[in-house]
């Protein structure tokens, strides 16, 4: 029964690429940055070969890497979330998403607050965590929403629970997709709830992305359509807007994204299990945390390890990345990064160098030929060098 999990560290980029200065962010390296903190540990990722890959020049690597490695370059004119996905699913994106370094324009802002029927605070690019201590109050008082925007294409919503009860806030969110589908090319509207009383606001797990519509077909429309079970876990689903999806799994955290990644190796099923582990973006990469960040990676690296043990012979691992998030920089965005590929069967020829690929497409086109089916693609499948059984 041959399955393929592919787990995304989501933002754990592992230096700059070679156009990263029109983005910004010359010398962001996430995964060094994290390297040098304390409470750093990547045995696992070690042995597999993630400090063998060309490039990563701040540590030695194992003398006897048990799986295949390489960084992969993003061929889309992105660093989110959204391309960075659709490109790994095989969909390079040429056209960019709208930003808005000034807020939504009063047009659509008019619109949403009609159709909600609620004022709107804020309106312009924010942290997600200092916008709710400094919008909070109010909103608690007048119950305006908070809309607010970063560096990526996206349309947030943050609102208190007690004051806007989630489902009326995934309602909201909605509508806002709608009048954005009509009006300009935003990735995704993000449902922001949270809890607590000021200033000690916590943002909760009830978060939900809203993404427009990929512009074509994935990999995962292609085994959907062959029969093959697409399992998402964490933010998939939201992230492809349900398309290739047979089933979806929501997650609180990366632990427990992960425990039910492990939990799934039990179940018989055939095809892929697509898995986000967000916690590294948004918890700890957008909020400069490089000790949280370094802390969540020797927490997945311990899971992983689980993971790895209870994987089937016919089983195959696929780790990687969708953009980088350098939590030591001054910036709070995403930052233009190589991505690691880190690929491991148990049948497969061990310690395999893939070097440098030109798209996360290659993922797909793997996936592709791991499964037989015919899916076009501007990746290249690296399945055959990896010595690994067709």
């Amino acid at each position: 029964m041959k399955r393929v999990f592919l787990l995304v560290m989501d933002s754990l980029g592992i230096g700059e690429m070679p156009d990263a200065c029109l983005f910004g962010d010359e010398g962001s390296n996430t995964l060094r940055a994290c390297y040098y903190s304390p409470h750093f540990k990547a045995e696992t990722l070690k042995k597999i070969g993630l400090f063998n890959i060309d490039g990563i020049d701040f540590t030695g690597g194992t003398e006897n890497p048990v799986g295949a490695y390489c960084r992969l370059a993003e061929k889309s004119c992105a660093k989110d979330t959204t391309s960075g996905h659709w490109e790994m699913a095989g969909l390079v994106s040429y056209s960019t998403f709208d930003v808005f370094p000034n807020g939504f324009p009063d047009k659509i802002i008019k619109e949403f607050s009609e159709k909600t029927g609620r004022g709107i605070l804020c309106n312009k690019p924010y942290s997600g965590t200092q916008v709710i201590v400094d919008y909070g109050k109010e909103h608690e008082k007048t119950g305006d929403l908070i809309v607010y925007t970063s560096a990526d294409s996206v349309f947030q919503i943050a609102a208190h629970e007690e004051v806007v009860p989630v489902e009326l806030l995934y309602k909201y969110c909605e509508i806002a997709r709608d009048i954005l589908n009509r009006n300009a090319r935003v990735g995704r509207v993000i449902a922001r709830p949270f809890t607590g009383m000021y200033p000690d606001y916590m943002r909760t797990p009830n978060r939900r992305d809203y993404s427009v519509e990929p512009h074509g077909k994935t990999v995962l429309d292609c085994l959907k359509k062959n029969g093959y079970d697409v399992i998402g876990v964490g933010k998939i689903s939201d992230i492809f807007a349900g398309c290739g999806i047979t089933e979806s799994h929501k997650t609180i955290s990366n632990n427990d994204g992960m425990d039910k990644a492990i939990s799934l190796l039990s179940r018989d099923f055939y095809g892929l299990c697509f898995v986000n582990l967000v916690d590294f973006d948004s918890v700890y990469g957008h909020r400069n945390d490089v000790e949280g960040y370094a802390r969540a990676i020797a927490e997945f690296d311990a899971k992983l390890n689980v993971f790895i043990n209870k994987m089937s012979d016919d089983d195959i691992l696929i780790i990687t990345a969708d953009h980088g998030c350098d939590p030591s920089t001054s910036s709070t965005d995403h930052s233009r990064e190589y991505v690691p590929m880190l690929y491991y069967n148990k049948k497969m020829k061990k310690g395999v160098n893939l070097g440098t690929g030109e798209t996360f497409a290659d993922i797909a086109a793997t996936i592709a030929e791991i499964f037989a089916v015919k899916f076009k693609t501007e990746g290249k499948s690296f399945y055959k060098a990896t010595g690994a059984e067709l």
